[in-house]
């Protein structure tokens, strides 16, 4: 009876009090997740967001373990509720919550943002208290200026260089095309000595640069970014007359970076050979 009683004790350590195998000290288990951990944010799937006017903001939410809770949206500014669920709780219908079934995603969708737009947005989960993720939506207006606008003027036969900048774009535009007098510019043109250099980044710049200008290459120039406003320059080629309009606006004031300046003169130099 004695060794009976000492094999059921073995037997009900082993299994647990529930009867089934307890295996609690199975070093294999240590990284299980809980199933009693309840909802919470894998922030690892939400960042910063950084919008262009009027070009949809998608603010990313995921959440685990939801079970039978909800997902709300809540701007900070005015702490106002935008979404519960997929449904929307504001006027503004702008604002657009989706969830595909069986994924742990929920996005908010901000149509056509504008500036006032920005700030900070809260993912919420409907616990008791509830718990938040926040984010902040940036909604930029990329600036496009040209040095030395509105008017420059230059000497007869001496390089122009337009320099377009373009700022405050959360990605480099695509594309940056330039017009002379609403032409767009052809840089195999039988004129010839005309290039572009652009250089993208958190500022993009491109360089128009016209070697041996002539008066025939005066006249408006504009600097077309593809997913910023254009801007316009007046340029008057000169035979060396009006040198006070020229150091009151034109381009002898331009600092022109050495490796333009360079390439220009490299440029010039080959031309020349041909």
């Amino acid at each position: 009876m004695r060794r009976l009683l000492f094999t059921l004790g073995l037997l009900f350590a082993v299994q647990g009090p529930g009867g089934c195998i307890n295996d609690d000290d199975n070093p294999d288990d240590f990284d299980l997740e809980p199933l009693d951990r309840g909802p919470y944010f894998d922030i690892s799937a939400s960042q910063n967001v950084t919008a262009l006017v009027g070009k949809s903001a998608i603010l990313r939410c995921r959440v685990k373990n939801l079970g039978d809770r909800t997902v709300s949206w809540v701007r900070h500014r005015d702490i106002h509720l935008l979404t519960v669920g997929v449904d929307t709780y504001t006027s503004d219908q702008r604002f657009v919550a989706s969830h595909f079934p069986r994924t742990e995603d929920w996005t908010l969708e901000v149509k056509y943002p504008q500036r006032r737009d920005s700030g900070i947005y809260e993912c919420q989960i409907s616990t008791t208290p509830p718990i938040g993720h926040s984010m902040h939506l940036s909604v930029v207006e990329p600036v496009t200026t040209v040095v030395g606008e509105p008017e420059m003027y230059i000497n007869r036969g001496s390089t122009m260089n337009l320099t377009c900048v373009i700022r405050h774009s959360p990605e480099p535009p695509p594309a940056i095309y330039w017009t002379h007098n609403d032409d767009e510019i052809n840089y195999d043109s039988p004129r010839g000595g005309v290039s572009v250099i652009t250089e993208k980044g958190e500022i993009t710049t491109s360089y128009l640069l016209v070697q041996r200008a002539q008066p025939a290459d005066s006249g408006s120039y504009t600097c077309h970014p593809s997913n910023a406003n254009e801007k316009t320059v007046t340029v008057h080629v000169l035979n060396g007359e009006h040198p006070a309009a020229m150091q009151h606006g034109g381009q002898l004031r331009i600092g022109n970076p050495p490796f333009v300046i360079l390439l220009a003169s490299l440029l010039a130099f080959l031309n020349h050979r041909h």
